[in-house]
């Protein structure tokens, strides 16, 4: 079983059509496995309860509070995703003073050896709604360092773009973190790349502490900067899309 890890380092957007904008910004977030989430428990972070950081099992899976391990297991084998049988670890944001917004988490599902066989990308808007982006090679075979994979956009998540086209993702994570999703239109054509990328370190209480006095108002800014360059995006022209109706499904592949 692997032990939980602190990432910190960048997060990127790159929109390059029809008008380029761009952010980057520090940033954080963690690895661990969910099905012995007492291995977050320390003086500084708490399960199901308030304190500097915490962690409810309701902000993620089935959002009831129930078993996220459960969860995502019973998932991938209603998807028809049986190998499976080793650990399954969630990169994501914790609550910061009882607060969080995850604009997306994901679940990289292991076998027993270790291999990576399928990534679960849980989408959230500001609308509170969510969608899971079921990422998995075609024959269940192992996912490479590096390898590309792609998922039809079904889900709203910017009124300042369609949604249309599809999303190509690739994924490190054996030393650094590198997450990337890039957004194409039906042409193939790249309109927005983005990246989440962090070094690893070790998760203690004193680097709990650090992260706090560094980045205690992360959470409540990541809500504050989607507004605030949904502004920029307005101001420089770029036409807005009315929010549609959430997908029927709850997750696409």
């Amino acid at each position: 079983m692997s032990t939980p890890l602190i990432y910190v380092g960048q997060v990127m957007h790159h929109r390059l059509f029809p008008k380029s904008h761009r952010f980057n910004y520090s940033n954080y977030f963690f690895r661990f496995p969910v099905v012995d989430l007492d291995a977050l428990k320390n003086s500084l972070f708490s399960l199901e309860r308030f304190n500097l950081f915490s962690f409810y099992q309701k902000d993620h899976g089935a959002r009831d509070g129930s078993s996220l391990d459960v969860w995502a297991r019973t998932l991938l084998r209603a998807n028809q995703i049986n190998t499976v049988d080793g650990e399954i670890v969630l990169y994501a944001l914790p609550r910061v003073l009882g607060y969080v917004f995850n604009p997306v988490s994901f679940w990289f599902c292991h076998d027993a050896q270790g291999d990576v066989r399928a990534i679960l990308c849980e989408v959230n808007n500001t609308f509170g709604e969510r969608h899971i982006y079921l990422l998995a090679q075609p024959e269940q075979q192992p996912i490479e360092e590096g390898q590309a994979l792609s998922c039809k956009k079904i889900f709203h998540v910017s009124p300042f773009m369609a949604t249309e086209g599809s999303y190509r993702f690739n994924f490190h994570w054996k030393d650094k973190a590198v997450f990337c999703i890039n957004h194409h239109d039906d042409a193939g054509n790249l309109l927005l790349a983005t990246a989440l990328s962090g070094q690893p370190s070790s998760y203690n209480s004193r680097n709990l502490l650090k992260l706090f006095m560094r980045f205690f108002w992360l959470t409540a800014a990541v809500v504050l900067r989607i507004h605030w360059h949904a502004f920029l995006l307005w101001s420089k022209g770029l036409k807005f899309f009315r929010k549609p109706a959430p997908p029927n499904q709850k997750i696409s592949r």
